[in-house]
């Protein structure tokens, strides 16, 4: 018999509200690693394009209606066949999991580095280190 599968969710403290995109495209510098981000012009910029990682700033897409704002930490990615390459994130501060699109100009050897990532990490088991 197959064990069930869990898939993962956002956990907002705040629930969404009809889920409402707001563009919201400004460049920004990366709290994590200081690279200035430039708009992405098609869309919202939302992370880092070099070291992936991102603000817990939004409840609804754009909105930065989020007062969390924490570090998003990327964890991982997933495949999704309508959107493509989705990064997985955990917040540093409230420990919510959050996804975000892959921008096109992001960096490649990050999200395959990002692959590496052992699915059950992203529900709390981190893999072994001593490999």
């Amino acid at each position: 018999m197959e064990t069930p599968t869990k898939k993962l969710r956002h956990t907002h403290k705040y629930p969404l509200m009809n889920k409402r995109f707001t563009k919201n495209d400004a460049g920004f510098t990366c709290k994590h690693c200081g690279r200035s981000i430039p708009p992405l012009l098609s869309s919202s910029r939302d992370h880092c394009t070099k070291c992936l990682y991102s603000l817990h700033v939004d409840i609804n897409p754009g909105d930065r209606a989020n007062p969390c704002h924490g570090l998003l930490v990327p964890i991982g990615i997933t495949q999704n066949s309508k959107k493509g390459t989705i990064i997985n994130y955990h917040c540093d501060t409230c420990g919510a999991y959050h996804n975000n699109k892959a921008a096109p100009d992001d960096d490649f050897d990050a999200i395959l580095e990002l692959s590496r990532n052992p699915l059950q990490y992203l529900y709390g088991t981190p893999p072994n280190d001593n490999n």
